[in-house]
C-alpha cells in the first residue's frame, strides 16, 4: 500500500493508504476527504478535483495532457503546480506524495 497526503486549505492534514493504479481523486473519494468534489467522476470534464501538488513531488508527475490543461484553465486559483487529481495515477514512485486542496472547487 502507498501513502498519499492531502492537506486542506486550513492546514488539516490527512495521510491515507492507497492501492497503486488508482487516481488520486479516487483515493480522496474512497477516504471521504473534504475538498475533492469529483463531480464528473474522473472523466476530466469539470475541474472539481483540482489540487496543488507539493513542490517536492510536482516534478515526479508526467506532464498534463492537453485536455487536462484546458480543464485547469477553468479551475479557481490555478497555479503552476495545479493538477486535476483524476488525471494523476498512484504509483510506487509517488508513495508519500502531498496534494494541497484549494479553499473551493467552484
Amino acid at each position: 500500500m502507498l501513502k498519499i497526503v492531502f492537506v486542506e486549505h486550513n492546514g488539516n492534514r490527512h495521510e491515507v493508504e492507497a492501492e497503486a493504479g488508482l487516481s488520486i481523486m479516487q483515493v480522496a473519494v474512497n477516504n471521504l476527504l473534504p475538498g475533492i468534489l469529483a463531480d464528473c467522476g474522473g472523466t476530466c470534464s469539470c475541474a472539481t478535483c483540482h489540487a496543488y501538488v507539493d513542490d517536492d513531488w510536482f516534478g515526479r508527475l508526467p506532464l498534463p495532457s492537453e485536455d487536462e490543461q484546458m480543464m485547469l484553465e477553468g479551475a479557481l486559483e490555478q497555479r503552476p503546480n495545479s493538477r486535476l487529481t483524476c488525471q494523476v495515477m498512484t504509483a510506487e514512485h509517488l508513495d508519500g506524495a502531498v496534494f494541497h486542496l484549494p479553499a473551493s472547487q467552484c
